[in-house]
């Protein structure tokens, strides 16, 4: 079969797995706050007007958290099948499981079916959102790696603004067709996945390490030498790859244990605290319950629906703003992008939390359906805590939410790199499990501490970044490894200079691609590999 090997197509197709994610969060969240759906999955009784209050706080928390708590196991396992079958087939293993977890979603009609539904959509989830990074970063070149990792993140805030207004129209419709629709479709988009990477290479890291070295050398020229085998970038990194596969065999076995070791265990704090940290931003909370905070706002009307549309501008910020990212990531840096998130999303629920301390009552009695039954806040102040929402989220997608999926793929060795950013991409999944089924009853219970809580999150995350996290960006993968594992130039200048005095060498990147003797200027520049000066 035909392969193609442009790399904006291949990331195009593989991110479609971080799509589902995005399928997930809005085919929640657009619902959770709808009369079908409190009718349907309904505990509490109905209010004195005589509508449907839905599931309790925790049991709701319980609903919304099955899907990342079936993530987290996704992920942990997605190491073995990634080492085992391979990045792609991984992937196409994941899109199969969303399907079967689709059909019980939308076939739901109580509680505990829509939980196991949403369990198995999320082991799904888990799978893709370890392994396509993984993917995309052993195909891309260093100089477009953050970039093309990062589309991941877009491809979830556009499947995040599909699904929610396939919802929102979808809420005009009588009876249960109103959440049902829009379950059964999200299995269209797994369906292109599978059928999508039928047509894309394998990565040539794992094919070298399964001794399958003539299709790794294919891949390279399909992918960077642009069909020329005798293509010099092709020689150089089948020579990177080639020596690195050797030295791994001779010294390390590819246990999870391995990643508690000394050596690894600095690279393995890293990873997994990025993706800890990204969920300790409240980002994946907001997107879950956006319909209860507009609705304490004073926005929803009987049905729930005219929430909707204001929450909908919140998903077209989060997919606009995300382009910058995928444009300058790579120029910016991981460490200046990573701090300036940190520090103006602890800004925007700093000043949510002071609106909602100062302004806001305690709601009525039956006023709100389920968790929304906090705050009521209305006026002025109602509208500065929805544009402290907006901005939020659109710090939040120019800075982590790339750069969380961007980063961990680029600190590992290929010996343990499918297991390393399974555990980290695990770790995002169980803190989403917690923070999921944590938030409703914290609106409930401890109101606007809920924003300063996250707050303090971010305050934390931004030191840690400052004072452990070393810039990656422009370097190949290979010496990325070099740096953590004490050889080479490079390597002994970080250890020589604290985190915060690591700079990008995207100048050094394209000064070195230029060097390279090549036929064509543009494959010079897409294979991204820095050649040394004889």
């Amino acid at each position: 079969m035909h392969k193609i090997g442009n790399i904006y197509f291949i990331a195009a197709i593989a991110v479609i797995g971080g799509a589902l994610f995005g399928f997930d969060i809005s085919s929640m969240s657009a619902i959770i706050s709808t009369q079908p759906y409190l009718c349907t999955f309904n505990q509490l009784g109905t209010d004195e007007n005589g509508l449907c209050r839905g599931p309790k706080a925790d049991v709701q928390g319980g609903i919304t958290a099955a899907m990342p708590g079936g993530s987290w196991l996704g992920a942990l396992i997605s190491g073995f099948l990634s080492d085992r079958f391979g990045r792609k087939m991984s992937i196409q293993i994941g899109a199969v499981i969303w399907v079967v977890g689709s059909v019980v979603v939308c076939a739901s009609v109580n509680i505990p079916m829509l939980a196991v539904g949403r369990l198995v959509n999320g082991f799904s989830v888990g799978i893709c959102s370890a392994q396509v990074p993984v993917y995309i970063s052993e195909l891309a070149p260093p100089t477009k790696r953050g970039r093309l990792v990062g589309f991941q993140q877009w491809a979830i805030t556009w499947g995040i603004l599909i699904m929610f207004f396939i919802c929102y129209g979808s809420s005009f419709l009588k009876g249960t067709a109103a959440f049902r629709l829009p379950w059964g479709l999200q299995a269209i988009p797994a369906v292109l996945l599978y059928a999508g990477l039928m047509f894309l290479p394998e990565s040539p890291r794992w094919l070298a390490k399964q001794d399958h070295w003539d299709q790794a050398k294919d891949v390279l020229v399909l992918v960077h030498g642009h069909g020329d085998p005798d293509s010099l970038l092709v020689k150089k990194e089948m020579e990177d790859i080639r020596a690195v596969v050797e030295f791994e065999r001779a010294n390390a076995d590819v246990s999870y244990f391995e990643l508690v070791k000394p050596k690894m265990l600095n690279r393995t704090v890293i990873g997994v605290f990025t993706q800890i940290w990204s969920q300790l931003t409240g980002m994946n909370v907001m997107m879950y319950y956006i319909t209860y905070v507009f609705t304490m706002a004073g926005l929803a009307d009987a049905d729930g629906n005219a929430v909707l549309l204001p929450a909908g501008i919140q998903f077209i910020i989060n997919v606009a703003l995300t382009v910058p990212a995928l444009l300058y990531i790579d120029i910016w840096g991981r460490r200046p992008t990573l701090l300036a998130g940190a520090s103006l999303m602890c800004l925007f629920l700093s000043l949510t939390a002071a609106l909602l301390a100062l302004y806001s009552r305690p709601a009525r009695p039956g006023e709100f359906p389920s968790a929304s039954e906090s705050m009521a806040i209305s006026g002025a102040p109602a509208k500065a805590v929805i544009a402290c929402t907006y901005l939020f989220v659109a710090t939040f997608a120019a800075t982590w939410g790339p750069v969380s999926w961007t980063y961990p793929s680029e600190l590992f060795p290929l010996r343990v790199r499918g297991k390393a950013v399974a555990l980290c991409t695990s770790a995002n999944w169980a803190f989403n499990f917690a923070l999921a089924y944590f938030v409703p009853p914290a609106l409930v219970n401890i109101r606007w501490g809920t924003y300063v809580l996250f707050a303090g999150f971010c305050a934390v995350m931004g030191a840690h970044v400052w004072a452990m996290f070393p810039e990656t960006a422009n370097k190949t993968l290979e010496e990325v490894g070099r740096i953590f594992e004490g050889e080479g130039e490079g390597a002994i200048k970080y250890i020589g200079t604290p985190a915060w005095r690591t700079k990008n060498t995207r100048a050094k990147a394209l000064e070195s691609e230029g060097a390279v003797v090549q036929r064509d200027d543009a494959a010079a520049v897409s294979s991204g590999l820095e050649t040394e000066k004889a």
